[in-house]
């Protein structure tokens, strides 16, 4: 039970940091609270893990996916904010789904997860009231982020279950062989400094004004603890004890976090149909059976 509790807890905080994200809009540019979410989100790392210690311990391969992760962090989280700040976000929620339906279609191997993804999906349908009418670009930059998002499970799942050559020796190898799962959370640390230099250019100046208010300044660096640290933590850690494709179907508590969190902090009224969505989305979740053999 361990991976459900962890994808709950990241599913929640997924869009809670994005929601106050949402209200700082009318202070900051776009481009400027995505740099304040990335940039405090590499401090925490930077002070909490030190990851820059393990990446000498890194092969070479693996050296090169945490420098892919940290440009799709990077471009992920300015693509997710470009779509909620022009679209409401249960919707870009359920469009940032539709790419780990894939993920999770691909690793069904019996009848139960095939209904349990059945299931989720409908429920994701029922709450994905998607018009492409009005916000073309809205929704351009909607599904650039579900494609990314795609990269950010792939790349994400490597690091949780790929930790240094030397593991053994550090005493970093966990009891079955494996990696350490915070060897992965200190790669995701690695990550994120990473894409707080790739943002750099374009952010720091948009999120200059917030250095004269302190407000504005804590706020963000609230949304990047909600949204850029906890959950991306929790999802190391489920990502270490799941396949990927059970944590893709997991994913699928995303949408229905989305419109909760829609409707508690941001008014957004959920109908009955956006209820049913997220029943059926649970359902789905407990239904599905992850296999005996820990994930390779």
């Amino acid at each position: 039970m361990a991976a459900p509790a962890f994808i709950t807890v990241s599913s929640v905080f997924h869009y809670l940091g994005p929601a106050f994200a949402v209200l700082l809009f009318a202070r900051l540019d776009v481009f400027g609270v995505t740099w304040l979410r990335i940039a405090s989100a590499a401090v925490v790392f930077a002070v909490w893990r030190r990851p820059w210690r393990l990446v000498p311990r890194l092969t070479a391969a693996q050296r090169r996916v945490l420098l892919a992760l940290g440009v799709v962090l990077a471009a992920m989280n300015t693509a997710f904010y470009l779509a909620i700040a022009r679209l409401p976000l249960s919707t870009v929620g359920s469009i940032e789904f539709l790419g780990v339906v894939i993920v999770a279609a691909v690793g069904v191997r019996s009848l139960r997860n095939a209904l349990a993804l059945g299931l989720a999906v409908v429920g994701v349908l029922a709450l994905a009231d998607i018009r492409l009418a009005g916000e073309p670009i809205g929704f351009g930059f909607a599904f650039a982020n579900c494609a990314l998002f795609m990269l950010y499970v792939s790349l994400g799942h490597r690091i949780a279950n790929t930790g240094p050559r030397d593991a053994a020796r550090w005493g970093g190898a966990d009891r079955r062989g494996g990696a350490d799962r915070w060897d992965g959370v200190d790669q995701l640390g690695a990550a994120m400094l990473v894409a707080a230099v790739a943002t750099t250019p374009l952010g720091l100046v948009h999120a200059a004004p917030a250095f004269h208010h302190p407000g504005w300044l804590l706020a963000g660096v609230g949304v990047g603890v909600c949204s850029s640290v906890i959950p991306y933590v929790t999802d190391q850690l489920a990502m270490a004890r799941v396949r990927r494709a059970t944590f893709a179907l997991m994913l699928s508590l995303l949408p229905a976090s989305a419109t909760v969190i829609g409707l508690l902090v941001l008014s957004q009224l959920p109908t009955v149909r956006d209820l049913l969505g997220v029943a059926l989305v649970i359902v789905a979740v407990a239904l599905h059976q992850q296999p005996a053999h820990r994930p390779g």
